[in-house]
């Protein structure tokens, strides 16, 4: 597995848009400072992903997620690469007993998959739409999350970087 954490605010980010021709494309913009993060891990050679939404980033966060990770599956045994944040080296972290963390080289969010799966929320559900709440923006990556989620072969196209086929 792999994992890694996104923050995703009210800040909207213009993008390109399609429009017909002789037509300017409009887009809302904001600045609201707030946001929420998403922890998510991917398995690249099946195509899942487990994801929470988190107010903040830090080891009581990680540890949760690490224990919702453990449970969801629960009869494996988990290798999952993550950065080197300091929340995944902290000597206060527990792991559960079928997760180990490999640490990736630092400064190589290249070799991270999960960087992709942040690129398509971005790209396909929050571009160019300002939000009227932080609850507005969980419930579109909600939606994103489990459309993903339904799609197996997709986020298996986005993920499954070499690196992991010559585990598998």
């Amino acid at each position: 597995m792999a994992q890694d954490e996104g923050r995703f605010g009210r800040i909207s980010s213009c993008r390109r848009a399609w429009a017909p021709p002789g037509v300017r494309p409009q887009a809302p913009r904001q600045v609201v400072r707030e946001y929420s993060y998403v922890t998510n891990a991917v398995a690249p050679a099946h195509g899942t992903l487990t994801s929470l939404i988190l107010p903040r980033v830090n080891t009581q966060m990680m540890q949760v997620f690490l224990q919702h990770v453990a449970q969801e599956y629960a009869a494996y045994f988990m290798v999952m690469q993550v950065d080197r944040a300091g929340w995944h080296q902290s000597k206060d972290l527990v792991l559960p007993d079928n997760i180990r963390l490999l640490p990736q080289p630092a400064y190589s969010p290249e070799l991270n998959p999960v960087e992709h799966i942040w690129e398509e929320l971005r790209e396909k559900q929050l571009h160019n739409r300002a939000f009227r709440s932080l609850d507005a923006v969980e419930e579109t990556l909600i939606v994103g999350l489990n459309r993903l989620d339904q799609d197996p072969e997709h986020v298996r196209s986005m993920t499954y970087f070499p690196h992991f086929r010559h585990l598998s």
